[in-house]
């Protein structure tokens, strides 16, 4: 247990600190999850937008290294990008 006044700041300051990056980084994940579990382009696309906007802010802040948000933003992009390349094939015709 800290005994100077400090340490006891340090410690409130900490948890506060560890629950806002908890919950930032739990809403990447959220954001990440809900573009990979789209099906359709239209769908993907505003939550895509958000989930990358979301990888540069923490990325920013420094909950998440740089390298770290591009490859996710890469996986989604590559994922985005094949939603728009599914072939639809026009019923076969006999």
């Amino acid at each position: 247990m800290a005994h100077h006044k400090s340490a006891k700041k340090r410690i409130k300051v900490s948890a506060k600190r560890q629950e806002f990056n908890k919950a930032a980084l739990s809403k990447i994940k959220t954001l990440v999850k809900k573009v990979m579990n789209a099906e359709d382009k239209a769908a993907a696309e505003p939550v895509y937008k958000e989930a990358v906007s979301a990888l540069d802010k923490n990325a920013s802040r420094g909950r998440l290294h740089k390298n770290t948000a591009a490859r996710k933003k890469a996986a989604l992009t590559k994922y985005l990008n094949s939603l728009a390349v599914a072939p639809t094939t026009p019923a076969k015709e006999a």
